[in-house]
């Protein structure tokens, strides 16, 4: 269905893994693996010797033209530095198209940037403070999110604490680009990147969505302030910290969360499964396991095959019979135009209660 997938390989390798890693990517290549995503330059290169496309990882820190055109020998897209500005972008971008450098494909390279999602609280996500702190290397794929907790300050010399507007002193809001998003196309980004890491199903069909219909309003001439702000209603009910823009802007200092955890406005709660599924009726089946489901409701059923699908009920039957709200313990009925599959989970999706 030209669905691409991407193997992330950007961790620190040492010298007694380099047989496993060529190992891993072998496997990848044999397997249908588009694209494997490095920063360490052993990756780079032997990805590359397989025949591999390679993308470049935002770990490299590539902030110019001429480390770009180091690396353009083995890659075909960037991921640029995130503290670069869009005008220090765009200058990159023009030095592409006037040098005309290419990759292995013998296309420009092309420029990506992180478009929404998490934030590092480090210069191009190179931190150590779960390695200092519980010996887990964020730069091998164990981060333990040291920075997203709470702290307070003490003055070391009398033991006094400071008084900060914040405790979450080095927790980043998170990215969200889609009201310029006119502006870095405008700059040369050509790809953008979420960050999705352990995010649900429901974070990735919104956010992406979002941002497809984005990028298509860009390319039809309707992009403007309406949509935006329907936009980032939207991507606040899934996940996410707070907004802000980045460094793209101007901006050099962050934004830091006021809280532990989401500032999502929507939240989801289990209902039960889905048992059955009537095709030709487009009907669904569900046991209510853990509450009531009332007509007007809405709910999102969630599965490996299914993905993520949402349905405003506007009709509830129990036993055939027609029925404002179905109880909790009862198997009811409600329309569904998706083929859902069994086991499928069923949840309540409404508005988070606000701490």
């Amino acid at each position: 269905k030209g669905l691409k997938s991407y193997l992330t390989l950007n961790v620190v390798v040492y010298d007694e893994e380099i047989e496993q890693m060529k190992r891993i990517v072998d496997v990848a290549s044999q397997s249908g693996i588009s694209t494997v995503i490095a920063s360490d330059l052993a990756v780079i290169k032997y990805a590359f010797s397989t025949g591999m496309e390679v993308h470049l990882s935002t770990h490299l820190n590539i902030s110019n033209i001429e480390a770009l055109k180091f690396y353009a020998q083995w890659a075909d897209v960037v991921v640029l530095a995130r503290e670069l500005n869009l005008d220090q972008t765009k200058k990159i971008y023009e030095a592409i198209v006037s040098e005309d450098i290419r990759g292995p494909k013998g296309e420009r390279v092309k420029i990506e940037m992180f478009a929404h999602g998490a934030l590092c609280m480090a210069i191009s996500g190179k931190c150590y403070l779960s390695l200092h702190d519980s010996n887990k290397s964020a730069n091998r794929g164990n981060c333990y999110q040291i920075c997203r907790r709470g702290y307070t300050v003490t003055e070391k010399e009398t033991g006094e604490q400071l008084d900060i507007e914040n405790q979450y002193i080095m927790s980043p809001k998170d990215l969200c680009t889609i009201g310029f998003l006119d502006r870095m196309i405008g700059a040369g980004v050509r790809v953008f990147k979420i960050e999705g890491r352990a995010r649900s199903a429901e974070y990735v069909r919104t956010v992406s969505e979002c941002y497809n219909e984005a990028v298509g309003a860009v390319i039809d001439g309707s992009y403007g302030e309406e949509k935006v702000k329907g936009w980032r209603e939207r991507l606040a009910t899934v996940f996410n910290r707070g907004f802000w823009d980045g460094y793209y802007l101007g901006q050099r200092l962050g934004e830091w969360n006021d809280r532990y955890g989401s500032s999502a406005t929507m939240e989801k709660v289990y209902l039960g499964k889905v048992t059955n599924y009537f095709t030709k009726l487009k009907v669904a089946e569900i046991k209510l396991e853990t509450s009531d489901l009332k007509r007007g409701d809405t709910v999102l059923v969630i599965g490996p095959t299914t993905g993520v699908v949402r349905y405003e009920v506007d009709e509830i039957r129990v036993d055939m019979e027609k029925t404002d709200i179905a109880r909790k313990g009862e198997h009811c009925s409600i329309p569904a135009v998706d083929y859902l599959r069994r086991s499928d989970k069923v949840f309540l999706w409404k508005k988070r209660e606000q701490r």
